[in-house]
This record gives structure tokens, sequence and C-alpha cells, in this order.
């Protein structure tokens, strides 16, 4: 007979609070200047957009097995930096995708943050876009909402960093597992990406710009 392993949702203290406060203000940081690209719209951009996310996807996973190769006290130091890393390789993906399907022009902080935290924080970005049919339909949000969001996926992230901490202190063997996440996680980015992009998008204003 075997037991059945239940999820064990870790509790929201207020040290938490602080740290997801400071990681929503790093999340806001990396895609706070939407990245510029030098990709051109393509002819086939889904292609373009699976080669780019492979390359990212990779690069990520190099960036974030690195950064995690220090075991204990020194790999918590790390954390931060590694995420930082992977945020902005995602990010300039997403920009690329963005370009391949001629929407460069239109990418907005919004988007990123839909992108960048739709697979894993869902809940924290789900106003930011509506899917309608064959329409994405981007809400332009106020600084202070921004920041909000940013917040509440911080929380996410924390919670989830908490629960995987364990690995830290496993060099070698938690090196090559935060690499797997990494290139995992932006494999989930790209395809959000693709999947926006592949529709027709309209925005809708900052709320009180009249």
């Amino acid at each position: 007979m075997t037991r059945k392993r239940t999820a064990v949702s870790l509790p929201v203290t207020q040290d938490h609070e602080q740290v997801a406060s400071r990681i929503g203000g790093k999340i806001l940081a990396a895609v706070g200047k939407v990245p510029t690209s030098s990709e051109r719209k393509s002819r086939d951009p889904a292609e373009a957009a699976r080669k780019t996310a492979n390359t990212a996807a990779r690069n990520a996973a190099a960036a974030a097995g690195t950064l995690a190769l220090p075991p204990g006290p020194l790999g918590w130091l790390t954390i931060l930096p590694e995420l930082i890393a992977v945020w902005k390789i995602q990010a300039q993906m997403v920009a690329d995708i963005a370009a391949f399907y001629g929407r460069k022009r239109v990418l907005t902080q919004e988007q990123m943050l839909y992108c960048l935290f739709k697979h894993t924080a869902s809940q924290a970005v789900r106003d930011l876009v509506v899917r309608v049919g064959e329409r994405a339909i981007v809400r332009r949000a106020t600084v202070r909402a921004l920041n909000s969001v940013a917040q509440r996926v911080g929380l996410t992230v924390t919670q989830r960093t908490l629960a995987k901490s364990a690995s830290r202190w496993l060099p070698v063997v938690g090196a090559l597992g935060v690499a797997a996440y990494a290139y995992y996680d932006t494999a989930q980015v790209a395809r959000t990406a693709i999947d926006l992009y592949e529709r027709e998008i309209e925005i809708e204003p900052v709320p009180g710009d009249g």
C-alpha cells in the first residue's frame, strides 16, 4: 500500500510578503522598460519564434544552472540574480517573438508580464490580457495596478522558490534541476507569447486617460 503525496501550501508570513515585495520590484525593473528587438516581421513567424525560443531556453538553462552551483547558504545569495537573469532572457525572447509577428511597436508592459508569468501566476496576470474568441484584449494598467500585479506575482515566485529551496544544498544535482526548470519555464513563456501574437490584438487605453 502506497501513500499518496499531498501538495503542501506554505503559509504566507510577513517575511514572505517583504521578500515578495522586493521580488515584485525586481520584476517591474526587469520588464519596466520593454526590450527593443532588432528582428523583423517574418514570413513564417511561428517557425522563427520556435527557433528563438529554443535558443532562449538553452541560454536561460545555462544562466540559471551556473548561478545555482554554489551550495548551502551561498546558494541563497544567487537566487535573486538567477531569477533576474532568466527574466531578462525571457523578456528579450518575447520582444523578438512580437517582432516576428509584426507586433513589436505595440508591445507593452502588460503583455510582457502576461507572457512571462501566465503559466506560474495566472491569477495575478489574468486581467491584463483577456482572450475573446480569436482576439486578445490587452488592458493597460495604471502604475499602481502594475505594482499590485508584480507583488502578487512576487508572492507566488517566493512560495515556489521556498518550496524548492532544499535543492540549494545539493550543488550539482540542484544546479541541474534549476537549469532544467529554467529551460521548461522559458519554453512555457514562448508558448504563451506565440499564442498571444497569433491572435488579433486590441489594446485598451490606460484607465483615466480619457
